[in-house]
């Protein structure tokens, strides 16, 4: 895959990155894990041997940081990236600046292969800031890294995610679902299938410099896929209409409340589809088969069901009827 043997994840404890630095170690390489907090990516350690995966502090708005990562390293992927600003000005530092920082410093130091992971949505032209700024930030690094790999993933679902836990959470507790934006297209793309894109991206000479867009095998409106979590989760509810003007409103009361569970920004995106667009490569062209959203996702949202996934459920018992049995109950008895 490469003459050196030490590949850096910029991001490499967070959700895709996980599975990307496990993928690394499996193959080999001596992964650094470039993040902000290296306690907190102490648990990948064991995706490898002793010594093998080696987490180390680095922002990608730090140049010195940056550069030590880089440093003698063969491949770099850049994974880092965010929802929500904490600060004014975030989405281009992080977004834009940062990458660029990244995919500069990385062909300074010589290294051969560079994964930029963006997202659909990437558009100079998006009225979110989410958008707008991971669109300058594709173009820094095609500047800096002329031959850099440009992934953008859909909303990406598996066990650690924020989409499908977010709303099966939401069903837990509340007896509406909101809706915002029903009709907008999603193509929900499995974690797994990105990071193997991102190994196929390091490992293909034709890859180089490209650009490939990531979803599943369809194409669900929002609606659709919360109306799937509901059934998955065994919750009855009643699917809210909300309309735009009043969840903007929402967004920017929440916007006051730490970790920001949803803001204007976010709705702006939700406004557009998030699907490949027609005519671009994608994980086929990887030699990828794209994974179902039914093969993984009941697995995972199991535990939201009524008794934790212990119970089994008749028709009616989501209201709490006497149809309701608990197996463990029965097995106890």
């Amino acid at each position: 895959m490469a003459t050196r043997n030490v590949a850096t994840v910029f991001g490499g404890s967070g959700f895709i990155g996980r599975y990307v630095v496990s993928r690394l170690a499996h193959k080999g390489f001596v992964v650094r894990v470039a993040v902000r907090d290296p306690e907190a990516a102490l648990f990948l350690k064991t995706a490898g041997a002793v010594g093998q995966v080696v987490p180390l502090f680095a922002s990608v708005e730090n140049e010195g940081t940056v550069h030590r990562a880089v440093e003698g390293a063969g491949l770099v992927v850049n994974l880092v990236g965010i929802l929500a600003e904490s600060h004014a000005g975030d989405f281009q530092r992080i977004h834009a600046e940062g990458a660029g920082r990244v995919a500069r410093l990385a062909a300074a130091a010589g290294v051969e292969r560079l994964v930029h992971v963006s997202a659909i949505g990437a558009d100079p032209a998006s009225p979110s800031q989410y958008g707008s700024s991971k669109a300058a930030g594709e173009q820094a690094v095609r500047s800096a890294f002329r031959g850099a790999t440009i992934l953008r993933p859909s909303i990406v679902f598996g066990p650690e995610d924020s989409f499908f836990n977010r709303f099966a959470a939401l069903a837990r507790l509340s007896m509406v679902m909101p809706v915002i934006a029903g009709a907008t297209k999603l193509q929900p793309v499995y974690v797994g299938d990105v990071a193997d894109a991102t190994m196929a991206a390091l490992a293909r000479v034709d890859s180089a410099g490209a650009v490939y867009e990531l979803g599943g095998p369809r194409v669900w409106a929002f609606r659709e896929l919360l109306a799937y979590i509901l059934k998955e989760t065994g919750r009855h509810r009643i699917m809210l209409n909300v309309p735009m003007g009043l969840a903007r409103l929402q967004a920017r009361l929440l916007e006051l409340v730490p970790g920001k569970p949803l803001t204007r920004d976010q709705l702006l995106m939700l406004s557009r589809d998030n699907v490949v667009a027609a005519g671009m490569p994608g994980l086929p062209e990887l030699g990828l088969v794209p994974t179902p959203v039914e093969l993984v996702v009941p697995g995972y949202l199991r535990r939201f069901r009524p008794g934790g996934g212990r119970r089994r459920v008749l028709p009616g018992a989501q209201h709490g009827g006497p149809t309701d049995l608990s197996l463990q109950a029965r097995d106890a008895g």
